[in-house]
């Protein structure tokens, strides 16, 4: 019970202090679900160990969104057709994850396909 105890004392700190997708704090996650289960407690462990997955699942989507994008614009350009349908991901990554701010730029970035590729392009249909 002690462990249980400072395990959720270092998982809101971790939380409040470097937020949810830190490393650390996913890895605070995780220890107090081991916990969990060690007290039979499954149910309990079972939501954070789904919640941990989840929250490292969005972060991998995003960050490999971003190499994707990062790197289609250094070799193909910032106009390019590739280029434009990353943006137009990454948007949408953000979008489901309620983050609308991060959107709104990805999206207006995205947004030049039209402009670029013309009307009649297959891709702007």
């Amino acid at each position: 019970m002690e462990a249980e105890k400072l395990e959720k004392q270092v998982l809101e700190m971790r939380t409040r202090i470097l937020g949810e997708e830190d490393p650390h704090t996913l890895e605070s996650m995780d220890n107090l679900a081991s916990t969990y289960q060690y007290l039979g407690k499954y149910m309990e462990a079972e939501k954070l160990q789904k919640q941990v997955l989840e929250i490292e699942s969005e972060f991998l989507a995003k960050k490999l969104q971003k190499q994707v994008l990062e790197m289609r614009t250094r070799i193909l350009g910032e106009e390019h057709l590739h280029t434009l349908e990353s943006m137009a991901n990454l948007a949408n990554t953000y979008r489901n994850l309620g983050k609308n701010m991060e959107q709104r730029s990805y999206k207006a970035s995205a947004g030049n396909k039209n402009r670029i590729l013309g009307e009649e392009h297959p891709h702007t249909l």
